[in-house]
């Protein structure tokens, strides 16, 4: 009898022993963290000119990323564009940036320094060209821009690689055809509005501040980029595969379309970072991307166009291990 009690006994200290490291493990579960700690640090993401919309959009992400990264402090540096902002993410001065797939594709196939190591994270909006004249001007399309004094963007912009490759398509050469003017879209259409420019390129989301602004002040127009051209370009080969036919909205600048589509060249936006950069990190920043697209929409038009479904197609660069962590995470 007293043997049976016995053995009862250590079976119930042995139950509640069970029990016991059952419960402690459950409490160390809850108060120690598991896992990879949250992203911490600085980062720094290279915009563009600060009236683009590379800049705008940065300016408006940042503030979304200090929320859901909240023990990240993210920089905000201006630069001349998408070749800029390039090289700047490719040898480590930057952690991300923005860039047009044509000028990335240009600094892959050169061989710039750290191309090798350049990754994409989001597929973003799309870059639509635009042409701007005074509303009288006679120039109709890129062949009327001989002995003109056109503003071709900054040389470390992607609106420089594309300004340039369009004169060369219209069968102009870029450097004794026009008179080339390597201005920024922070200053061109001040110099349009006072005479000092006979017409500019652009390339930007739609719509760009600074020609949205000049449009409501002064007479401009929008000359058509004819498919002409975008045969030409693609003829090349090379980076020029990434150049597609589009058309801008009618409604994208009221006063310059006068309710008028207008045909031109789109170009695709990535979101850039390289391998060094921590897949938890990248796999934060992209999910803050997409998940800020609406808000973001709603100040900077362009925002809008980020569509999941097409997101993780960064070519002409591989993804980033932790962008491809979360599209998995979000796969239906």
């Amino acid at each position: 009898m007293l043997q049976a009690l016995s053995r009862i006994g250590r079976r119930r200290t042995l139950q509640a022993c069970a029990a016991l490291v059952v419960v402690l493990g459950l409490l160390l579960w809850w108060l120690l963290p598991l896992g990879e700690p949250a992203p911490n640090g600085t980062l720094t993401f290279s915009t563009g000119v600060r009236s683009g919309v590379y800049h705008r959009y940065g300016e408006r992400l940042r503030g979304d990323l200090a929320k859901d990264l909240p023990q990240v402090s993210i920089r905000l540096q201006t630069s001349e564009g998408s070749q800029q902002n390039i090289a700047r993410v490719a040898t480590g001065k930057a952690d991300f940036t923005i860039a047009t797939a044509d000028a990335l594709a240009t600094y892959l196939r050169g061989g710039g320094p750290g191309a090798d190591r350049l990754r994409g994270c989001v597929r973003l909006y799309d870059d639509y060209v635009q042409l701007v004249v005074p509303r009288d001007s006679e120039v109709r399309k890129v062949s009327d821009l001989i002995g003109k004094r056109v503003g071709v963007g900054q040389p470390g912009s992607g609106v420089r690689l594309i300004a340039d490759r369009l004169l060369t398509a219209a069968g102009l050469n870029p450097a004794n055809d026009v008179t080339p003017v390597p201005d920024s879209i922070d200053t061109m259409p001040q110099r349009l509005e006072n005479g000092l420019l006979d017409a500019f390129f652009w390339s930007g989301g739609l719509p760009t501040s600074a020609v949205q602004e000049l449009s409501d002040r002064f007479a401009i127009r929008l000359v058509p980029l004819e498919a002409s051209l975008i045969k030409e370009l693609q003829a090349v080969g090379g980076s020029a595969r990434y150049y597609r036919s589009a058309v801008m909205p009618a409604d994208a600048y009221h006063n310059a379309q006068q309710g008028q589509a207008v045909p031109t060249v789109a170009i695709a936006n990535v979101l850039v970072t390289t391998d060094r950069t921590d897949p938890a990190m990248t796999e934060a920043f992209t999910r803050t991307v997409i998940d800020s697209r609406d808000r973001i929409g709603r100040e900077v038009h362009a925002a809008q166009l980020v569509d999941l479904r097409t997101a993780i197609y960064t070519d002409p660069l591989p993804l980033h291990e932790g962008a491809r962590r979360y599209y998995r995470s979000v796969k239906p």
